[in-house]
């Protein structure tokens, strides 16, 4: 047995710990669990859980259920919301078949089989997410407007704001569980708020993607109110998106970095954001997974709708920050389509392949935009050679059902069952009858 799982074990001992949750995601993202008791985990090192794969989404058919949870001993944390009695661990888990090999459908082992491709060509992917959300003083109702817990602005500094203890208790949490927090603050919307975790490795920010969705709900449980990560809950107040800040390192070295060049971005910085441009209507169907999330992409400010970048432009789907002189390391490029309704894993994945795509291609950064995009006309726009992003979900998978890219990165079953479940909530979403047809239409027509 390895170091990491004696190490578990030992805590299991002296921290009482009775319970212990395994985690992992289905293909949509959503988090699954199964308790297992200390006794057990031994053997689960060993062999792992056994659960039918069937009843998880996008994860087997009924002739091939079988499937087995293998716990990440490096992932071990205790849970720090459960303070009423013995506590209670977790670890994520790497999803595989009875004979030991990975699940084709495990969207954890898709991000790192993406990872080890780029790993043979000499890099490692870090990655730091700015998590935006809504906090409401009820779980919502369907079809009623959720009621926001303040109406505070960006930035604002409130006395006995909610949203300021909201942020103290979840920050609290996150680092006890070795999350680590860059920056928290209120964000344009009332009730919204922001919390940037730490840049990491691409495979630790989506596990802690993941258990930040998980200790922000919590904590608003706690606190008697609701939280949400939907993309764009209301119509005239800003979406939430995890606008995320990615670079490349080739051992101890920041690949993206080069003395001297233009915003100190080297031929491989320029060529990897080069091929996420190309390829990010290919892959929004990922990166921007609901019906929701395109009421966001359309909705002008600082959301991006096009394909487009440029140096410190809010509006542009990729943005080069602001060089430091001290700080060559930190050269890096800011992604902005993604929101955080996404799968983590999947999102990362695809962004990583367009990018590497890019520097394998040798692809040429196109002009710059210096010019709030959303500010221009479709001619202006089309005379730049800016193009859009998909404006809809339904646009969405039907430019990424033609995108080899998307196939060969997420794995056949993973690219088959993830259209097949995104054309079935198009289908639900464009028969839907909504209030704004009814109070335009009803009392007129």
């Amino acid at each position: 047995m390895g170091k990491q799982q004696d190490f578990v074990l030992r805590a299991l001992e002296e921290r009482d710990v009775r319970f212990v949750r395994l985690w992992f995601t289905d293909v949509l993202g959503y988090l699954k669990s199964v308790a297992v008791a200390p006794a057990e985990l031994e053997s689960a090192f060993a062999e792992g859980i056994g659960f039918d794969g069937s009843a998880i989404e996008g994860f087997a058919r009924v002739t091939e259920a079988d499937m087995l949870a293998l716990p990440d001993p490096s992932t071990f944390q205790i849970l720090p919301w459960r303070t009423d009695g013995p506590s209670t661990g977790r670890m994520f888990c790497d999803i595989v078949m009875p004979d030991g090999s990975p699940s084709y459908a495990d969207p954890r082992y898709v991000l790192k089989r993406t990872l080890s491709n780029a790993a043979e060509k000499g890099f490692t992917f870090y990655t730091h997410p700015e998590i935006e959300f809504y906090l409401f003083k009820d779980k919502p109702v369907g079809g009623v407007e959720p009621v926001p817990v303040d109406s505070s602005g960006y930035f604002d500094h409130t006395a006995q704001s909610m949203g300021a203890d909201f942020r103290r208790e979840a920050i609290t949490m996150l680092e006890a569980m070795g999350i680590s927090v860059e920056y928290s603050h209120h964000e344009g919307g009332p009730g919204q708020n922001e919390i940037d975790l730490r840049y990491a490795d691409a495979l630790s920010t989506a596990d802690n993607i993941m258990t930040f969705r998980t200790v922000v709900r919590e904590v608003a449980l706690s606190q008697g109110i609701w939280a949400s990560f939907m993309p764009k809950p209301f119509t005239e107040h800003p979406g939430s998106g995890m606008h995320t800040h990615v670079s490349l390192f080739e051992g101890d070295a920041n690949a993206f970095y080069e003395p001297g060049a233009e915003y100190q971005l080297s031929k491989t910085g320029r060529s990897f954001i080069g091929g996420v441009l190309r390829h990010a209507p290919e892959i929004t169907a990922v990166t921007n997974q609901w019906v929701n999330s395109y009421k966001r992409l359309i909705g002008g400010g600082e959301a991006p709708a096009h394909v487009a970048w440029g140096h410190n432009n809010r509006s542009a789907l990729v943005r080069v920050p602001m060089y430091k002189p001290l700080k060559g390391q930190s050269t890096r490029i800011e992604v902005r389509t993604l929101d955080a309704a996404c799968n983590p894993y999947l999102a990362f994945a695809v962004i990583l392949a367009a990018g590497m795509k890019g520097i394998e291609e040798g692809y040429e950064l196109p002009r710059e935009a210096e010019d709030d995009v959303w500010a221009l006309t479709e001619r202006e726009r089309k005379s730049l050679g800016i193009d859009p992003l998909p404006e809809n979900l339904d646009e969405a998978i039907g430019v990424a059902e033609d995108s080899e890219l998307l196939a060969e990165t997420l794995g056949e079953h993973v690219f088959d069952f993830f259209l097949r479940n995104k054309r079935a909530e198009w289908a639900a979403y464009r028969e839907q009858v909504t209030p704004y047809e009814r109070s335009r239409m009803l009392p007129v027509i």
